[in-house]
């Protein structure tokens, strides 16, 4: 029977094993994802959904299958969010359920739970299956494999380094790479460094692993036999010879070929197509196939990049070097393509298809002159060389609509002939109309024993609609002479005649890119030449740093810290690295996050109608297609909302559930579609029809102050005469710099579930920082008071302050959706979503003037602020009163004149983010430190030293600094640790010997201070019970962000208890167990609730007291059950509140007391940059935090890795970027850098200061989760001292502006050279469809 004739009732049946057990389906809808069907359909929601689009690694599970041709079984990491269901037909899929459990956890997630690998946990699953998949297929993998291998994984909390340190303790080269040199676990009289030693770790044994499923192994019908999946919209078809799906292709129009991923099923769902018919060609023998020969290698289009990679890699092993030059590079190039997940399912001839003029590999392969062989039931073969002619616009090839890539082949190289590939591997910038960033292939053939070019092919990508060849200067370039003469006129023509596309922006660096990308060509020729032919011309040494990569290595690190004293008892675990108190079930998938619970019977989803203008009048809405489809229950808008549709999270109400008259920013919520499954709301919130009548939107900070547009008068500090100390002063500089935004990123996603109960009650449960504010707001919107509404959580996939205020507004809506209908409503956010709606950092732009003496000592200082705070005004005036405090960071600044406005623009509301109003002015005033030393000619780490507060000195915001000491402290210490002087001088010598790679060194110290911007909200409220077996209950108003709240709360209760740690529980953060609550942020929440719990429990103890006294040799259960027996309560509740009134008060500093202590610290940082593409590395980091007597060191050190990695992708990595429309253009990981295992230094020292008990901390312990986000100025600081040395060798000299992120387009612009000249000359109007960074 035709496949286009097949009903749905003869659908075939899909058979697959997960975790050993066998799955069938007669009924599957080919639209699902693996990860859809693991999680709603077989209940295992150990795999994540975090980014629905491959990039975060968070759903990673393992795909097993056997080859009966091979007689192998097969094991690979692959994303099941972008895995089609019908894909693992007649294969095995094992989750992080099917690794191990809580109860008798595998190696894997053992090792990474002892070594503190994981905080919030959201990605950890992912992770472990990552490593667990690694394992399967390499028992005995090397550290660059298991950095290989999660690779495609993300984690916004770990700063990655005790993750490698746990998978690395498989590693068969050393946990380090180096055995014989590992400090793991040393300790001496009084510190310690590292958390446990190998010996602590059960061993790995591979024989112990569940056997593949014998059914699959021994019986060949899943994998040979056709088979028909057919669902409503989608037919997926699985032919298994090229016959058959060569007739399949003729037969069904329209149809679609796929290998394993789902581009085209997520295509179809963004655009919502009604039919489709795709046919799987993984299984079809022909495209399987791999020929070696002396010539080349032919590669099956169904071969995946893993295995393309695997074997140029056996074949780069086996034939001489000059033949193996292309295949080096596409190996090179292959390293940062993807994650392994993506290519171990990613099919070579899918990569090709899809005429991606992006390709990393396309551009490479045109350059080789690839032959790809193409075939049709109608037109036979045809074969076709990959080049102008074959890309034929954007996204289309000039296949017919029949016809099918069938292999690729790839051939070796000759004696005197040079191929290489280049691209920008730190930016990622993919943006709607896929052109952003350059990239290139070249190859280059010269006659026989001449250096005359007999054939030269340069491809490049990112210039416009397709990857294309310069056939124009290649032709001009035949028979010319390899010399620097071709060099030059190359530079020009490529100036000249290769177009660039205005469409991503960036065109200035990209034009340089493309000849920055030929020179490294032409020196590496050059070199080839000198060594192959003996031709005279050599590549200065000077230069010959350009013929490199950035070096890179195994991943290392110390973490120092006090070691506890010999006479604490063993069960008393204050100051000891406990691991996190639900570590085991994070390892295992088992912690059950929001949207991992179990649906109701009758639950609904609401997804929203969201606004696609920056600012406009709502004209009309017509929902009348929606609510046509199947299973749409109902529309809801700001007039449903049965109490208030308007809040505010500060005095001003200027926020709304659902906008009512006016859209201000794109991605504001118009209406919320409630529906059966939560694809059928999307889909049908992509159906409702707005009419707008467009408004003056203002998008930039530039155009708010054009158009004087604040929320409010703007707020100011001043002291001293201001102009009178200018007179005074030596030097006077002048300059202005800006710090652009940044996502929080947080795992988890935007997720909620509302269940409404009798009488007029709700329970949200859902991840927010703020469970008092979440219930105010709700309870507004229901027009009920707060004692009808129970909000809870237990588990929250990571905020960074993302969870504070932002979510009230989508959980409102379904809480209202709740009410309305009578049912229970999930609402769970898709990343790109997430991203659009919800709120960022502030951008910032500042100018300033500042006056120092020769000696650079700092004396006057005048400062504007301009933040971006979006179209509402959120927590803008507290983010303006942190700059104003942190403003001169470490520094004594006498006199100064500092004012901050709120801009009011149309994009999504900024908001707190982790360090929130401290990194704009720490990235400000660094900068101004620097160019203070520049201006002074003195060394920047003396002219910083000699500016930082001392003993005696109040700071700018008046305020007392008693433990000031510790400040230069954690300096001298940085300095000493960080051998700075010693690596000072090695990169001097490195950079004079280096014209095209640079060093930098920086030092950088921090000064913060700790507490909450208003007197009510420093306050703190725990309930502890008692049970009558012993075991202990404990509860608090904070919520565990993965900030390791909960483990140092139940550290602190074991303590006063004086029972061990595993006796105490904490279930969950509830309002009806603990009111009116503190929000968690600003790293105030251990100093808060610690105390809370620790009043409570000792309230616990007093009770106790006597049933002890009277049997002193009694245990715990006794003097538990005695109390119990003789009617005491065994349940109380301990308040906190800090004993000072914290109050800013910019008219009066007299009167201001803004915190609980203050929190210091030192970072050096050693980066290499690439001059002629911007790329970086991170080379060494070390960090010296006073942390007081830290109560978890594991936690503390954790939180200071992972903060620092987070400020680095604040200060270097991460992009937000605009359309002009005022459109979020970096949405998702695939367009938003965010920092990656790679990035992380290569060698990563944290040192907790000694001797720094805090007098107002609990147990003598500060705060550390915000802190270190600041550290990641070290490596801002660092870069601009490479970029520095780049820019003396072309002749210039003096301070320049570097703004925030420093991208790789703002680092090579910044090394002026002839290339950025040149193209500067040439580049065209900017049209800018990446207009802003606002």
């Amino acid at each position: 029977m035709s496949s286009s004739t097949r009903k749905m009732d003869q659908c075939d049946e899909l058979v697959f094993f997960v975790n050993g057990r066998k799955v069938t389906d007669k009924c599957v809808d080919p639209e699902m994802t693996l990860l859809q069907y693991l999680r709603n359909k077989l209940h295992l929601p150990g795999s994540k959904q975090a980014c629905g689009e491959g990039g975060c690694g968070a759903c990673t599970v393992m795909l097993s299958n056997y080859d009966h041709q091979e007689k192998k079984i097969l094991h690979q990491a692959i994303n099941a969010c972008y895995t089609p269901v019908c894909a693992v037909h007649g294969k095995a899929v094992t989750t992080v359920e099917g690794v191990g459990s809580s109860t008798k956890l595998h190696p894997v997630q053992e090792r990474l739970s002892k070594v503190h690998g994981l905080q919030c946990g959201f990605c950890t699953p992912g992770m472990i299956m990552s490593m667990y998949a690694l394992l399967r297929s390499n028992p005995k993998p090397l550290t660059k494999d298991i950095e290989g291998a999660i690779g495609g994984n993300l984690c916004r909390c770990t700063g990655y380094r005790p993750i490698l340190e746990g998978f690395n303790t498989f590693a068969s080269d050393g946990c380090c790479g180096n055995p014989g040199n590992c400090s793991a676990g040393a300790k001496d009289t009084d510190t310690e460094c590292g958390f446990i030693s190998a010996d602590e770790f059960a061993p790995y044994d591979p024989s112990q692993e569940p056997i593949f499923p014998p059914e699959l192994q021994l019986d060949d019908r899943y994998t040979s036999n056709t088979v028909h999946f057919i669902g409503k919209n989608v037919t997926w078809i699985r032919p298994v010879t090229l016959a058959e799906l060569l007739h399949y292709k003729s037969e069904i129009p329209g149809s679609r070929l796929v290998v394993g991923n789902a581009e085209v099923v997520f295509e179809m769902r963004k655009h919502h197509t009604e039919t489709l018919t795709l046919l799987s060609a993984g299984n079809v023998p022909e495209l399987k196939r791999i020929e070696v020969s002396d010539d080349g290698i032919v590669f099956g289009a169904s071969v995946t990049l893993t295995t393309l990679q695997q074997t140029l890699q056996n074949r780069v092993d086996q034939i001489p070097n000059h033949q193996a030059r292309v295949y080096e590079a596409l190996l090179d190039m292959l390293k940062h393509v993807g994650g392994a997940q993506i290519k171990n399912v990613a099919g070579i001839g899918s990569h090709i298809m899809t005429a991606s003029s992006l390709s990393d590999i396309i551009p490479l392969l045109m350059a080789a002159k690839v032959k790809v062989k193409v075939q049709s039931k109608e037109g036979g073969c045809r074969v076709l060389t990959l080049d102008n002619s074959f890309f034929t616009g954007y996204r289309k090839t000039c296949l017919k609509e029949n016809e099918i890539l069938v292999n690729i082949s790839i051939p070796t190289t000759k004696q005197r002939e040079y191929v290489a590939g280049y691209k920008v591997k730190n930016q990622v910038h993919r943006n709607d109309k896929d052109v952003a960033i350059v990239n290139a292939g070249m190859r280059v053939l010269f006659e026989e024993n001449s250096n005359q070019v007999q054939d030269i092919q340069l491809a490049f990508g990112g210039t416009g609609p397709t990857v294309v060849l310069a056939t124009g200067i290649a032709d001009k370039m035949t028979g010319r002479e390899w010399n620097d003469e071709l060099l030059e006129n190359v530079l020009l023509w490529l100036n000249t005649e290769v177009s660039l596309s205005p469409d991503g922006g960036m065109v200035q660096y990209r034009r340089s890119l493309l000849l920055s990308f030929f020179f490294k060509f032409y020196l590496k020729v050059l070199e080839g030449l000198k060594v192959e032919s003996r031709f005279t011309k050599t590549v200065p040494d000077l230069y010959k740093s350009a013929l490199e990569g950035i070096a890179d290595g195994p991943k290392i690190g110390t973490q120092i810290f006090r070691a506890v004293s010999d006479d604490q008892p063993s069960i008393d675990p204050i100051g000891r690295p406990v691991v996190v108190e639900s570590s085991n079930q994070l390892v295992t998938g088992e912690a059950v996050f929001c949207d991992d619970i179990p649906p109701e019977p009758e639950e609904l989803h609401i997804a929203f109608v969201m606004s696609k203008k920056a600012h406009a009048k709502i004209i009309n809405i017509d929902y009348t297609e929606a609510l046509t489809l199947d299973g749409v229950q109902t529309v809801i808008t700001a007039k449903d909302v049965p109490g208030s549709n308007e809040f505010g999270w500060s005095s001003i109400v200027d926020e709304e559930v659902f906008a009512a008259v006016e859209v201000t920013h794109v991605g504001q919520p118009i209406a919320g579609i409630v529906a059966k499954t939560f694809d059928l709301a999307r889909k049908a919130a992509t159906l409702v029809k707005v009419d707008y009548e467009d408004l003056e939107a203002i998008i930039t900070i530039e155009d708010a102050i054009r158009k004087d547009s604040y929320f409010h008068d703007p707020k100011r500090i001043k002291y001293g005469a201001l102009e009178n100390e200018f007179e005074l002063c030596d030097n006077i500089i002048e300059g202005e710099l800006y710090t652009g935004a940044q996502i929080h990123f947080y795992m988890e996603t935007q997720s909620c579930i509302a269940k409404p109960q009798e009488g007029d009650e709700m329970i949200v449960i859902g991840g927010s920082q703020d469970m008092m504010g979440l219930q105010k707001q709700v309870a507004g919107a229901l027009g009920v008071s707060l004692n009808k509404v129970t909000c809870k959580v237990r588990h929250v996939g990571g905020a960074f302050g993302g969870k504070l205020f932002r979510n009230f507004g989508p959980m409102c809506a379904c809480a209202v959706a709740a009410k309305l209908t009578g049912k229970p409503v999930r609402m769970n956010l898709p990343r790109q979503d997430d991203m659009q709606m919800m709120g960022a950092r502030h951008s910032c732009k500042v100018s300033y003037k500042v006056g120092c003496l020769s000696s650079g000592h700092l004396r006057a200082m005048k400062a504007q602020f301009y933040l971006n705070g979006g179209n509402t005004v959120d927590a803008s005036p507290l983010v303006l009163d942190r700059v104003l405090g942190q403003i001169h960071n470490a520094y004594k600044v006498p006199v100064f004149d500092m004012k901050a406005w709120a801009c009011k623009t149309n994009v999504q509301s900024r908001t707190p983010m982790r360090a929130f109003g401290r990194v704009q002015p720490l990235a400000i005033m660094e900068t101004i430190m620097d160019q203070v030393a520049d201006k002074c000619g003195l060394p920047t780490e003396h002219v910083r030293e000699i500016n930082l507060y001392k003993e005696g000195d109040v700071d700018n915001l008046l305020q007392d600094l008693p433990d000031i000491n510790n400040l230069s402290r954690c300096w001298d210490t940085c300095m000493e640790k960080s051998e700075f002087q010693t690596r000072r001088k090695d990169v001097d010598l490195f950079n004079s010997k280096n014209r095209w790679r640079k060093r930098g060194l920086a030092v950088v110290p921090q000064k913060i201070h700790t507490g909450l911007p208003a007197h009510s909200l420093n306050q703190g409220a725990a309930l502890v019970h008692i049970y009558t077996d012993g075991s202990v209950l404990l509860s608090h108003g904070g919520v565990d962000l993965g900030q390791g709240l909960h483990t140092k709360t139940i550290q602190i209760a074991s303590r006063v208890l004086r029972i061990p740690s595993e006796r105490i529980h904490i279930s969950e953060t509830s309002t009806d167990k603990v009111p009116n609550t503190t929000f968690t942020a600003a790293s105030s929440s251990t100093d808060l609730y610690g105390p809370a719990v620790k009043i409570a429990c000792e309230t616990l103890m007093e009770r106790l007291q006597p049933f002890i006294n009277k049997k002193p040799e009694g245990k715990w259960e006794e003097w538990v059950s005695d109390a119990y027996f003789d009617r005491v309560s065994l349940s109380t509740t301990g308040f906190f509140r800090y004993p000072k009134k914290l109050l800013f008060n910019p008219d009066n500093l007299e009167e201001t007391c803004v915190n609980y202590y203050f929190s210091y610290g030192a970072a050096c940082c050693e980066v290499e940059i690439d001059c002629l593409t911007g790329d970086h590395k991170l080379l060494r980091t070390d960090i010296v935090l006073d942390a007081g007597d830290s109560i978890n060191p594991a936690v503390d050190i954790g939180q200071i890795e992972g903060a620092f990695i987070q400020g680095y992708g604040n200060f270097v990595l991460e992009e937000m970027r605009y359309s002009k429309q005022g459109k979020l253009l970096t949405r998702g990981p695939g367009t938003y850098y965010v920092p990656r295992v790679s990035d992380i230094p290569c060698q990563f020292n944290v040192t907790l200061l000694q001797g720094a008990a805090c007098d107002v901390g609990v147990y003598s312990s500060k705060t550390v989760s915000e802190p270190p986000v600041m550290c990641g100025t070290a490596v801002l600081m660092a870069i601009r001292n490479a970029v520095m040395s780049a820019r003396s060798d072309s002749g210039l000299t003096g301070f320049f502006r570097l703004d925030t992120p420093a991208t790789p387009e703002r680092i090579r612009l910044a090394c002026v050279d002839q290339f950025t000249d040149k193209s500067k000359e040439c580049s065209e109007l900017d049209d800018s469809f990446f207009a802003t960074r606002p």
